[in-house]
Parts: C-alpha cells; sequence; structure tokens
C-alpha cells in the first residue's frame, strides 16, 4: 500500500510546473471547443450576399 503513494508524484520537485500548464491547456481546449463554431466563422468568413 506504501508502494502506491510514493508512486503519485505528490512529492516531485516541479509538480507545480507541470500541473500549471496542463490545467491552462485544458481549460484553452474547453474555452476552443465551445467558441469553435464561433471560431470558425470569424477565421472562413461566408460570401456576402451583396457581392454576388
Amino acid at each position: 500500500m506504501l508502494d502506491i503513494a510514493l508512486h503519485t508524484g505528490t512529492e516531485h520537485p516541479d509538480l507545480l510546473w507541470i500541473l500549471v500548464p496542463s490545467l491552462l491547456t485544458f481549460i484553452s481546449g474547453l474555452g476552443l471547443g465551445a467558441y469553435s463554431d464561433r471560431i470558425r466563422a470569424w477565421s472562413r468568413p461566408e460570401a456576402d450576399p451583396a457581392t454576388e
């Protein structure tokens, strides 16, 4: 049982530098997924009906 606690990585000296970028990447992925339709419409606008 002690082996599991030793292998969880909670004593890693750079755990903060691993956890923070991972969390920020996850949150930015959620944001991109939530607004993907708006981002796609902004990056590829459809043809203006007045010019057709």
